[in-house]
């Protein structure tokens, strides 16, 4: 009965989960106390005695705030009883951030842009809706939290909460009443529709980008440019709104429009953008984070990013004389969202490009889009003590948001024509030379180990040939391609499986989904080897600095075998505490892998803050005198390998009886020390470096072989002696020497045995 009970201040909402993390005077100067909690969504008053400064809420009390993690952002925003923001604290997040190397505080600054803003002009219309600055490399976190501050500051203001509600005046006349006309439908080509304004454009240079970053006083941003001529399209852009039955009818074609329809909630919308040019609107950050931060959707001060449920992928328009273009997107309107299409309304236009190694520029470019009057019908209403669309429009403001819209499954074919080639293919289209050169170096890969037999029986080759595997490895795998895999790729990839698995999502990082395949096939023949010991670029790194170390004298560190055997599980322990924490939270499995250096080192090239920086240079220097110290006892990638790395089904790697009793060289020569003192090889912990192999053939070092050496030498001295015409005195018979590359090893019985006797070839 409690539960069901709602009295006053137990509201609905989570703001009084946070409240306490924070304090009056953080949102209002001056101010001393909270007030109880009003109303749902709730409101929190701020006093300074008993004088009321303003009010505090939850964003995500008012508006959605999901961001690049999947799960939402949750800000405490004060605001004045003017609607003016006066304060706003990060609480609690998800977004994994720092995983990038960007400070909190920086993400925070961001945002704070939006205190002092006055938020009634943008609930007027007066106003556009303000912009946050935006933060390269936290692009998606930072436009979701600015966008939830602005929406739910506008949606409380139009509820009239904090005062009277912003509007026409009630005496005023009531305006014309404008409804969309269903029940039209014609047939209009391209040129016509576009004439008309049914769809709209924009269309822009790069040498027009190139201006505007100039004037925005941003030079080096203006001489980055996408091509090298200034005439060049950089985005052909076209917008319309295909719930409209003339215009989705012809833009979609008859079927895809009904299946369009019939998804369709009442008053809910969908759009067409679409677009060509050497600038993607899509770009690649939905891929990731399933958000598109390159355009956004605004009406009456409010904006809505689209998410990659509300899109739909479209091969073509159906319409006659349409262009060929290069990307076609139909967007769901989430309901929550409500485009009144009889009103104006715009898409915005994110443009981004980099400047430096990290950092990029912004501009913004808009669309503006007023339906055509002949697709609307226009009636005078009698004079009502209220307007019915204000009515209306408060009712939504007051309403709770709606659920999102499922998302339209390509199965349901809503494109007028073929399916659009995804994104993940253009993606790997535009990297056909680094997949290629990734093929090339996984085919060398498989060939060193399907013929490593004839390889490692000559060992000067086979270290140069190793080394100069490893140093592509690392400078062109790792620094270059940033192909570095991580134990957050299983983590994600095993959190998938169980929530929402999309293969665009892997498919969009060409190499590293190379890599992988490359990966769960050596699994099944080599166990964790092949990557490990090949793949690697901070494996690569680690090895390489030791040989390095090793030529320069630095006095090496074996571990003792009992000491080594106990710190072999800490790896294991560390991925399968990460893989259960991943269950708990994606995000803040991500923070605690950390432990890999691979981000800071191979990804930032050290360019990181200090704390990483020396995280990384302690393995490494480490690594100086115990050769792959962070691969042996850290890693849990390696241990995630390992697992699975139990299933192969091939033993590649050969030993003789005598291994390990009595025999030891092996034991003791293994770089990373995976040879037990018994002489078996434990795969789990092997990187196939191949050095046993080595000693394996080598019959110069490996006692068994030195011993199979002798034996040969003496059955072949023996069966094939040499012969050699000596004279003795001019006349005498010829004395059979037993010779051997050059030296006397036997004579027979009725031979003199005379050292300095010519040999002759065995």
């Amino acid at each position: 009965m409690l539960l069901l009970w709602t009295g006053p201040g137990m509201a609905a909402g989570r703001v009084q989960e946070f409240l306490p993390k924070a304090q009056p005077a953080e949102f209002f100067p001056g101010a001393d106390r909270f007030g109880p909690v009003q109303g749902d969504p709730p409101l929190v008053p701020a006093y300074q005695g008993d004088r009321l400064l303003g009010y505090v809420y939850l964003n995500s009390d008012f508006t959605g705030a999901v961001g690049y993690s999947g799960k939402p952002i949750n800000l405490l925003v004060g605001i004045d009883p003017n609607g003016v923001v006066t304060g706003i604290k990060l609480v609690d997040h998800k977004e994994p951030i720092v995983l990038i190397g960007i400070p909190e505080r920086r993400i925070v600054n961001a945002v704070n842009t939006l205190v002092g803003k006055d938020m009634k002009l943008v609930a007027t219309g007066a106003e556009r809706p303000p912009q946050v600055d935006i933060v390269s490399g936290a692009t998606v976190t930072v436009l979701v939290m600015g966008d939830s501050v602005v929406r739910s500051a506008v949606r409380l203001i139009r509820s009239g909460r904090l005062g009277a509600a912003p509007g026409a005046p009630a005496a005023a006349a009531p305006p014309a009443v404008k409804t969309l006309d269903l029940t039209k439908s014609e047939v209009r080509d391209w040129q016509t529709l576009l004439g008309d304004g049914s769809v709209r454009r924009l269309s822009l240079s790069v040498g027009e980008v190139n201006e505007a970053y100039a004037k925005a006083g941003n030079q080096e941003a203006a001489g980055n440019a996408e091509t090298a001529d200034p005439a060049d399209t950089f985005i052909d852009l076209f917008l319309a709104p295909v719930s409209v039955p003339t215009i989705g009818r012809n833009l979609l074609g008859e079927r895809a429009y009904e299946q369009l329809r019939a998804r369709l909630k009442p008053d809910q919308q969908a759009i067409v953008v679409a677009g060509d040019g050497a600038y993607s609107f899509k770009g690649s950050g939905y891929v990731r984070g399933g958000i598109f931060d390159r355009i956004e959707l605004l009406q009456g001060g409010q904006g809505i990013r689209f998410r990659d449920r509300n899109h739909t992928r479209l091969g073509d328009l159906a319409a006659e004389g349409a262009p060929a273009l290069r990307e076609i997107a139909l967007f769901v309107v989430p309901e929550d969202f409500k485009l009144d299409l009889t009103e104006s309304w715009q898409v915005q236009l994110l443009v981004q490009r980099n400047v430096g190694a990290r950092d990029r520029a912004f501009l913004t470019y808009d669309i503006e889009y007023t339906l055509p009057d002949h697709y609307l019908r226009i009636e005078q209403p009698p004079a009502p003590a209220q307007p019915p669309q204000q009515a209306q429009g408060q009712a939504q403001a007051l309403a709770p948001a709606a659920p999102a819209e499922p998302s339209l499954n390509d199965a349901d074919a809503l494109a007028a024509g073929a399916i659009e080639e995804p994104l993940w293919l253009k993606i790997w289209k535009t990297n056909i030379i680094s997949i290629g050169i990734a093929a090339v170096a996984l085919l060398v890969l498989t060939a060193i180990f399907f013929f490593q037999d004839a390889l490692v029986r000559r060992p000067k080759v086979y270290v140069w040939v190793r080394r100069a595997y490893l140093t592509f490895t690392l400078i062109w795998l790792g620094w270059y391609a940033n192909a570095q895999l991580s134990v957050v790729n299983v983590l994600t990839f095993t959190n998938s499986l169980i929530t929402d698995f999309n293969w665009e999502f892997f498919l969009a990082a060409p190499l590293i989904f190379i890599l992988w395949a490359a990966v769960a096939a050596a699994l099944l023949f080599w166990g964790r080897g092949p990557f490990c010991g090949w793949l690697c670029p901070f494996g690569a790194l680690q090895e390489l600095t030791n040989n390095i170390a090793q030529w320069l004298k630095v006095p090496q560190i074996t571990v003792p075998w009992g000491l080594h055997e106990r710190l072999w599980p800490i790896k294991y322990v560390i991925f399968l505490g990460l893989f259960g924490l991943s269950f708990y939270s994606v995000a803040l499995a991500e923070v605690f892998a950390e432990v890999e250096p691979f981000k800071t080192a191979i990804i930032l090239k050290f360019v990181r803050d200090w704390p990483f920086v020396i995280y990384a240079l302690t393995l490494l220097s480490v690594g100086l005198f115990i050769e792959r110290f962070f691969c042996r006892y850290l890693c849990p990638l390696g241990a995630a390998l390992a697992i699975p790395g139990k299933i192969r089904m091939f033993e590649w790697l050969k030993r003789w009886p005598e291994c390990g009793s009595p025999c030891q060289r092996c034991a003791k020569e293994c770089p990373v020390q995976s040879i037990h003192p018994e002489g078996f090889i434990n795969v789990n912990e092997c990187i196939y470096c191949m050095h046993c192999q080595e000693l394996y053939h080598d019959d110069q070092r490996c006692p068994h072989m030195i011993q199979v050496r002798l034996k040969r030498e003496k059955r072949e001295a023996l069966s094939s002696p040499s012969m050699r015409q000596i004279k003795d005195g001019g006349t005498g018979p010829a004395k059979p020497i037993i010779t051997h590359k050059g030296k006397v090893v036997g004579t027979p019985t009725d031979a003199p045995t005379t050292a300095d006797v010519p040999t002759t070839a065995s």
